[in-house]
């Protein structure tokens, strides 16, 4: 399949492919293949969903960097010193950024509390109330979008900056990625409209009425954007020639620490980010309905794509290896 069939292909899917937006691929730091489909132009932005938590292990790195986390090895309520722990609970004064990073931090309940937490004034403090449980920290994977919203609040508090301009500074402008604004609405009917509008959306980051952006999902960004961020990680943290973020964060966050079970295809994981084929050097930060930043170090490329709402997709890393690297790089 050459770029021209490509673009046919996708164009004419009724399957997992109706929903592509944009495919960028990046070859060392040039842009070698770049597509757009369903109206999107290449600097129309999309709602990446969960490849925001991979965006979030970058800052998380740049804070480490600089010095605004000491360790790792913290713990989250050093953070919030403010907080008022439930009566009862333990757990959560053993939980660590670590355990957030590699989402090994417990929680209480077996389903997310959406409703709860983007209702509240304050998506930080409304999480942290669901951390901990009488299990305590055993170690287990446990999935959480809603979780690494702590992390958005540790970062600020440690960087005393909101995370939208600390964003901005240290890690797209840097990369030419446009500037960002925080979204500014978050009711129920804007947020449903948020993950199901399948037109281009601006520059923004979805956020709570804090100001503090969602650390989980609704980072808005392009192809090119998601391929700008790969081509840093494969670039061991380095953009044209300027350090973004150490070439030591970049291999802690991409070493694996977990196997996953058979609902993430058995993929292993670091910081917020996949290992999705075992003994390669193939990286990925992974959304809903295909969005994907993927990095693959031996064929020296990143790819980035983005598709708008589609239930039931997840891994594209198996399509960007069989079809889109071919045609792109032939």
């Amino acid at each position: 399949m050459n770029k021209e069939e490509l673009h046919q292909f996708i164009s004419e899917s009724k399957g997992n492919e109706s929903n592509i937006c944009q495919i960028c691929v990046i070859r060392g730091e040039e842009i070698v293949y770049e597509d757009c489909w369903r109206g999107f132009k290449p600097e129309d932005a999309v709602n990446v969903n969960s490849v925001t938590k991979g965006v979030m292990a970058i800052l998380a790195g740049i804070a480490v960097d600089k010095g605004a986390i000491k360790s790792l090895d913290e713990k989250v309520l050093a953070y919030f010193p403010d907080y008022q722990v439930k009566r009862g609970e333990k757990t959560i004064y053993d939980v660590t950024i670590r355990h957030l990073l590699t989402m090994t931090a417990p929680y209480k309940g077996k389903s997310e509390p959406w409703k709860k937490v983007c209702t509240s004034d304050d998506w930080t403090v409304a999480i942290l109330d669901f951390l901990g449980g009488r299990k305590g920290i055993t170690g287990e994977f446990r999935y959480s979008t809603l979780g690494i919203q702590i992390l958005a609040g540790i970062i600020e508090r440690a960087t005393g900056e909101k995370l939208i301009d600390f964003a901005n500074k240290n890690l797209f402008l840097p990369l030419g990625i446009p500037e960002h604004v925080i979204h500014g609405d978050s009711s129920k009917e804007d947020q449903f409209d948020f993950f199901m509008n399948k037109g281009p959306r601006k520059n923004e980051w979805y956020s709570d009425p804090q100001d503090t952006v969602t650390a989980g999902w609704g980072l808005c960004a392009t192809g090119r954007d998601l391929a700008k961020l790969g081509s840093m990680v494969l670039n061991e943290g380095k953009y044209n020639g300027q350090k973004i973020v150490s070439s030591e964060w970049i291999k802690q966050m991409t070493t694996p620490y977990l196997k996953l079970g058979e609902r993430f295809g058995f993929m292993e994981y670091g910081y917020l980010w996949y290992n999705p084929i075992a003994d390669r050097e193939v990286y990925a930060a992974i959304g809903d309905c295909g969005n994907i930043i993927y990095v693959n170090k031996k064929l020296n490329l990143a790819v980035g794509m983005t598709g708008t709402f589609k239930p039931r997709i997840f891994d594209r890393v198996e399509f960007i290896e069989t079809t889109v690297i071919p045609a792109a790089i032939q």
